[in-house]
């Protein structure tokens, strides 16, 4: 009998050579956290299609913030949900603005910590659309200087990052040119530069009330068949002045992060969103799946596939699971 010239079981004996030899490696300082942010005071609770994930008020941030560096994750990405909207979205940009404060209180109590703000308009405004309109329709360039006010706010308020997420075309210019010329050169812009008109959303929805009250995100939202124009989305943020480049949604979309990553040398985001993490949480409910097991999978398929950042709600669970 013919023995196999290699035997690649040799180097799978055991975990200390499965270790040695690993390809892909998670780490908690890659992840990052998103918080919801609600008005109030000692408020915590628990969004019923995300168990685990909960609505925080601002004089909770501190807690799980120091929770979170506990373990090793050293990133938030905040989303507020305001006292009131209207159809502008200007609780979006107020020096008083939920985020604002947020970020203030996080600065105030954990100065060494990273906070992000997610930069959009659908938390702030009545219709739930990710600008403002006329009639039925997304204004593309007015809803631009809006943008820009809001990272200026999240900015002058403390901020370390802002990651805009409203898909209208020309924003990381604005953005980059509002920041700079009010000497905030130094903050990065983590650009949702391919982000999905998914259906892989809703759980956020619920938790952060953006639903829109008419119609939907594809006129401004990338259609899931395309994967070239994830290319050209991301050119146009690189060009733009983009510090990090996002994939939204991960799982359904690892072949667009292995894009990015070949094509690109700015660092790879990927949002592992709602819906994502959900299923993990249903199934596991059901006792179909060892949810520790597919949520460890499910972030190293997102990392192996070129992602340098993680946007997870599970990366205080993972983080654990990673320090033994």
């Amino acid at each position: 009998m013919m023995f196999p010239e290699y035997r690649p079981r040799r180097l799978r004996s055991n975990e200390n050579l499965r270790a040695l030899i690993r390809e892909t490696r998670l780490s908690p300082d890659q992840l990052v956290a998103p918080l919801f942010i609600m008005p109030g005071k000692k408020k915590r609770e628990e969004i019923s299609s995300m168990p685990g994930v909960f609505r925080l008020s601002v004089d909770q941030l501190a807690k799980e913030v120091k929770e979170l560096k506990s373990v090793g994750v050293n990133s938030v990405i905040l989303f507020g949900l305001p006292e009131k909207k209207d159809a502008m979205g200007t609780g979006a940009h107020a020096k008083d603005g939920i985020i604002q404060r947020g970020i203030r209180e996080l600065k105030n109590k954990v100065p060494d910590f990273t906070v992000i703000t997610d930069v959009c308009l659908c938390e702030y405004t009545d219709h739930g659309h990710c600008g403002c309109l006329v009639g039925e329709t997304v204004d593309n360039d007015a809803t631009l200087e809006i943008l820009a006010k809001t990272a200026l706010s999240h900015a002058a308020a403390g901020a370390d990052m802002v990651a805009p997420s409203d898909m209208m075309d020309g924003r990381v210019a604005e953005i980059r040119a509002a920041l700079d010329e009010n000497n905030f050169d130094m903050i990065p812009i983590m650009s949702y530069a391919v982000k999905y008109a998914s259906a892989f959303y809703g759980p956020f929805r619920d938790a952060a009330d953006c639903a829109p009250q008419f119609g939907d995100r594809r006129s401004y939202q990338m259609d899931p068949a395309n994967s070239r124009e994830a290319l050209r989305e991301a050119t146009l943020d690189v060009d733009e002045g983009a510090d990090i480049l996002m994939v939204k949604p991960a799982v359904a979309y690892l072949d667009i992060i292995r894009q990015l990553n070949d094509e690109f040398d700015l660092p790879i985001a990927a949002y592992h969103v709602s819906g994502e993490y959900a299923m993990i949480k249903a199934a596991a409910a059901n006792g179909w799946i060892d949810e520790k097991r597919v949520m460890a999978e499910t972030l190293l398929s997102i990392k192996r596939a070129g992602a340098d950042i993680i946007l997870t709600y599970y990366a205080k669970d993972m983080a654990r699971l990673l320090q033994g």
